[in-house]
Formats: C-alpha cells, sequence, structure tokens
C-alpha cells in the first residue's frame, strides 16, 4: 500500500509550520505579498453577497497590501485579514486555514508552494474520552488493576 506524503500528518504540520513562518518572516520585514487559496476553506464574515462569491473560481487570490495588509494577522492555524469585495466593496473579514494557502507570492516570486489538503471537520474523528484512555496501553494497565 503506497501513502500519499503530502497528506500525511507529519507533512500537514511541516507545511503549516512553514507557511505561520513564512508569512511571520514576511511581516517582520514589512513585505506585503499575495496568497492563492481554496475558496472551499475560506470564511468570511459577513458572507459574501452571492453574486460576489458565485464569481469567484477554485482557487482565488489575495493580494495583502494597503489597509487589507494592515489587517492581517496569524492565529494558531489561521491566517485573517479585512478586504473589499466587488464593485460596492463590500467590507468581509476572510479567515484562511494555513493549509487552505497552496500558494505565497512577493510580487510575482512564488515563494511556499503547499500540497498538503486542510482536514476536513466530517473527517477528523473525534474519540470519546473512554477510547482516548484506553488507547494508551500504560491506562489499560491501570484500569485493569482497579478491577482486580
Amino acid at each position: 500500500m503506497t501513502i500519499n506524503l503530502f497528506q500525511t500528518p507529519e507533512y500537514r504540520t511541516l507545511m503549516e509550520e512553514h507557511i505561520e513562518k513564512t508569512i511571520g518572516y514576511l511581516f517582520n520585514k514589512n513585505q506585503e505579498f499575495s496568497l492563492a487559496c481554496e475558496i472551499k476553506y475560506i470564511n468570511f464574515n459577513p458572507e459574501l453577497p452571492s453574486n460576489i462569491k458565485e464569481a469567484f473560481n477554485e482557487t482565488v487570490l489575495f493580494v495583502l497590501s494597503g489597509y487589507t495588509y494592515e489587517t492581517a494577522k496569524l492565529d494558531t492555524g489561521y491566517f485573517s485579514f479585512e478586504a473589499g469585495f466587488g464593485s460596492e466593496n463590500f467590507g468581509s473579514t476572510v479567515t484562511v486555514p494555513l493549509l487552505a494557502i497552496k500558494q505565497l507570492f512577493v510580487g510575482d516570486n512564488p515563494i511556499v508552494l503547499n500540497l498538503a489538503q486542510p482536514m476536513d471537520k466530517e473527517k477528523v474523528s473525534k474519540k470519546s474520552s473512554m477510547e482516548a484512555l484506553l488507547g494508551n496501553p500504560e491506562n489499560k494497565k491501570l484500569l485493569k488493576k482497579k478491577k482486580l
């Protein structure tokens, strides 16, 4: 069985850290940049009007300069900024999971290429607390001793 190396938890962690550190570096150098993101993972608050959102392709390019750059910030696992959309300059805060960022650009130069996909919320299975406890062999030993 072959595995997709670019979708392993280790690679996702590596890419997320790389994207976060690269954006942090660009902020420290006061360097404006652009990012290409997968639209299906992006959250807009408030939600964009349908006529604007429907105009987007699967991947959208955001140019972070001026006010948009000034409002940009990194949070754990996410990048957000404020932007205006459409001819009416509809304002919205854009929140992007770091792994939904497919490319980072400075000018015309791509500086990061990300092949990892964000984890779908539906695919992330949450264990019950008992399953988590029993998943550790040391805990199983403790429970067996208590039953005696």
